[in-house]
């Protein structure tokens, strides 16, 4: 009929779509949590804290707001015993660079876009590198900047094809609902 509300929607579509919205940063935090584990190897979890906070950014903005990027900075810090506030400026600064070019990146090849992740990822290194050594009043070694640049960028392939499939899926969710 014409001029009828619809009805409100139930419970479970609802609940769906909360699941959807809060997808991003759960998954980001699951999988830092997951990549925090103490295997010997140098850690992946601000790799993957980055690879995460950029491609939500890139792809699904809505879902991965700035006080969501706060609180994942904040995870990375407590997770990589790493002063407080390093991993949240990062994560903050990365995911406002990333929304500044989200509509020329997000259309490009995933070359493209891994060539610029590689940037964030090496502008990421280096602020963490300058934020260190403003808090310890001396500089720090530069390999473990050097070693978060390669992890970020190596590891950025594979956790990007994860999440695009992710996306895709919750893309198609939407379409049917």
């Amino acid at each position: 009929m014409k001029g009828r509300r619809e009805p409100a929607p139930g419970l479970l579509s609802r609940l769906d779509a909360l699941a959807r919205a809060a997808f991003p940063a759960g998954s980001t935090a699951l999988m830092m949590v997951a990549s925090a584990a103490p295997v010997g190897l140098p850690s992946a979890l601000p790799a993957v804290a980055l690879a995460c906070v950029f491609f939500w950014s890139l792809f699904r903005p809505a879902a991965m707001s700035p006080p969501i990027c706060f609180a994942i900075g904040l995870l990375q810090d407590l997770l990589g015993f790493a002063p407080l506030g390093i991993g949240i400026l990062t994560m903050l600064v990365v995911h406002g660079l990333a929304l500044r070019l989200r509509r020329p990146l997000a259309r490009q090849s995933f070359l493209t876009v891994w060539l610029a992740f590689a940037g964030f990822a090496a502008g990421a290194a280096l602020l963490g590198y300058v934020l260190q050594a403003a808090l310890n009043a001396r500089l720090p070694p530069v390999m473990p900047g050097v070693v978060s640049w390669a992890l970020s960028t190596g590891f950025y392939p594979a956790i990007a094809a994860l999440l695009t499939r992710l996306h895709k899926a919750m893309q198609r969710a939407e379409d049917l609902a």
